[in-house]
């Protein structure tokens, strides 16, 4: 059902908006509407220019609490004052401050640790203390890498005539590390000669002063120690949260109220004259709040609220707020996905519900699989909410009734008596057509009583909006729903054998609420006294009609013979566990119960997905189609609605 709208106008002086949105608007639930857009017509109106002073300190909050463990659990302080909740957050952020600096320190520490590993690890086989390397006088070194195709080269052609010596260190699959020692004198040539063999400089700085195997586990060490630091930073860093934790979660809680509050300056503006400064907000509330909200504020002389009746002219469409019986709220997901209803529409929830459940447990009709899920869909329900969880279970309730109706357990039909019939193998007799299986001719039928219940919410939603035309002329209004019952009635009895309505009678039935579909558009401009020369000429209007009218009558065959698919279904069904059985040698009176497990699983899973899918489709277009719209928006109320007491 939708919630009925009501547009509010709330002013006061402006210094005590502050006031009225923490102390009543935050424990309704209120769509805020930009005042200076819907108030076009008041004059001097201009927007709120202040910065929110709760923000940083929000920001704070919740940047602690996420330090605690299981933050959710910890009961807040709520004897603290607002000054006490800001004094809390300073303290915290100045230990907090503190701590990072420190632990800025360690981790540029760190970094340059890495940094030296990585420099020094590949020289590792070289036996030498560095701080000897590093200070020679009549020795001239050179530590880098080289690629392996050229140090091949190199041993292979030029090491012999080379005045050096290259020492290895590591390699890995491009380049071989180490460094080569050569005569101060030879340098300009040596040098030369590694540069055309792209040798690659690493410098090693006076830091590095025993064999590269030391120093690379002197700085594991380090790196372990500085870990460590850092670690102890973080358990100090948590202590001192936790330590604070019922006051850092009251303010948190706290100052996200008085920031959203004062947030709603975006959507207020202001109204100032010579005597005095006023607020206004506006926007949407259910009508039951707005009539709390009254009884609430009688009393309160700086708050006055105008409740709108001329919405329609001013202000707009109110949005939908859909409020459902518990059973049926899964299925609002369905109304979603098409599109919420509009103020005057029907809310199609209750209706989805209960056809969407029916029509499933025809097609799905087993005791066993549909306990299945109405238990699995029930507890995924309870533990994650999830609404399709939730139409799941209820679905499985009707595939459970209709199993008892159809004697199936598992696919097993020799447990327990139908209470109605065997879809698989029931069949009747019908005349012209002769035998026909009776689960279709039962589907059909259902389709066309919900194609005439979909013709009567077409009807009364255009009653609500007040359109001539659809409530009168359209092919899914009276015209189409008369059309539609005579064919109905006729149908049924021929095929129950009574005497059908004569030619007359027949002619008036189905050819008057064919011309007046056929002239809807121009029978309207009459009655609305707008009659206007047609654009096209009479001859082209007919043609159009024509084929118009071909189409509608197309689609009262398409759509009522879609419903087919729910007999056919409900059979497959049967059918399909009867192959699982087969496969499982039920037959010979010792079945394999893992193949039926599986298979009834499978069934369960893959058939409920199909049969989900395929009731879906009926629901959108052969129901939907006929008397829902679905352009509505959503409602948003700015803040949820809370119970606990607010805070002075």
């Amino acid at each position: 059902m939708i919630v009925k709208m009501k547009f509010v106008n709330i002013s006061g002086p402006q210094n005590d908006i502050d006031r009225v949105t923490d102390l009543y608007l935050s424990r309704y639930e209120i769509q805020l509407e930009s005042a200076l857009s819907e108030l076009k017509t008041v004059d001097d109106l201009r927007p709120f220019v202040e910065m929110n002073p709760y923000r940083d300190a929000l920001n704070k909050s919740i940047q602690f609490v996420d330090y605690l463990p299981d933050s959710e659990n910890i009961t807040p302080d709520d004897s603290l004052s607002l000054n006490d909740m800001f004094e809390v957050i300073r303290n915290a952020n100045q230990n907090y401050t503190g701590f990072q600096e420190k632990k800025d320190k360690l981790k540029k520490k760190m970094d340059d640790l890495k940094k030296k590993q990585q420099i020094i690890a590949p020289f590792r086989p070289m036996d030498c203390y560095l701080d000897q390397i590093l200070n020679f006088r009549f020795i001239a070194y050179r530590f880098g890498r080289i690629a392996i195709e050229y140090f091949d080269k190199m041993n292979k052609y030029l090491i012999d005539n080379l005045s050096a010596i290259f020492v290895e260190g590591e390699r890995d699959d491009s380049y071989v590390y180490g460094a080569y020692f050569l005569s101060p004198e030879d340098t300009q040539k040596v040098d030369a000669v590694f540069r055309s063999l792209h040798f690659e400089k690493i410098e090693l700085t006076d830091e590095f002063r025993d064999t590269p195997t030391e120093e690379y586990q002197r700085c594991i060490r380090e790196i372990y120690n500085t870990n460590q630091e850092m670690d102890d930073l973080d358990k100090a860093i948590g202590e001192m949260f936790l330590s604070q934790a019922p006051q850092l979660i009251a303010a948190r809680d706290r100052l996200e109220e008085l920031a959203n509050n004062f947030d709603v300056r975006k959507m207020a503006a202001r109204m100032e004259n010579k005597k005095e400064d006023y607020y206004i907000l506006c926007g949407w509330m259910a009508e039951d709040d707005v009539g709390n909200f009254l009884q609430e504020i009688k009393n309160d002389d700086k708050v006055f609220v105008v409740v709108e009746d001329d919405r329609d002219t001013y202000f707009g469409d109110p949005p939908t707020k859909l409020e459902n019986p518990g059973i049926f709220k899964p299925f609002e997901m369905f109304i979603r996905m098409y599109g919420l209803p509009s103020h005057d529409e029907i809310d199609p929830t209750i209706f989805v519900g209960l056809t969407y459940s029916f029509i499933f447990g025809i097609m799905f009709g087993d005791v066993g699989q549909g306990l299945l899920l109405l238990i699995g869909g029930s507890l995924i329900y309870y533990i994650k909410k999830a609404p399709l969880a939730g139409i799941i279970a209820t679905a499985g309730i009707l595939s459970t009734i209709f199993g008892f109706m159809f004697g199936s357990v598992f696919g097993f039909e020799d447990i327990i008596k139908p209470l109605w019939l065997r879809p698989i193998d029931h069949m009747t007799t019908l005349p012209f057509i002769g035998k026909l299986n009776t689960v279709f001719i039962v589907s059909v039928a259902f389709g066309m009583g919900i194609i005439l219940i979909a013709m009567i919410l077409h009807i009364i939603n255009a009653i609500r909006s007040r359109d001539t035309e659809n409530i009168w002329f359209d092919s899914n209004g009276l015209a189409g729903f008369v059309f539609y019952l005579s064919i109905v009635v006729t149908i049924v009895l021929f095929m129950t054998g009574h005497k059908t309505p004569g030619g007359i009678v027949m002619g008036i039935m189905f050819g008057v609420p064919l011309l007046l579909i056929l002239f809807k558009e121009p029978i309207t401009k009459i009655i609305q006294k707008r009659a206007r020369k047609m654009d096209e000429g009479a001859g082209m209007f007919l043609v159009q009609g024509f084929f118009e009218l071909f189409e509608t009558l197309l689609s009262y065959f398409s759509n009522t013979l879609s419903f087919v698919r729910i007999g056919a279904f409900a059979v497959s069904h049967a059918a399909i566990m009867e192959v699982v059985l087969i496969l499982a040698g039920a037959e010979n009176g010792s079945p394999n119960w893992a193949v039926i497990i599986l298979g009834n699983l499978f069934v369960c899973a893959f058939e409920g997905l199909i049969v989900g899918i395929q009731v879906l489709r009926l629901e959108y277009y052969e129901m939907f189609s006929r008397f829902y719209k679905g352009g509505g928006r959503a409602f948003e109320p700015y803040t949820k609605r809370t119970k606990k007491a607010k805070k002075k």
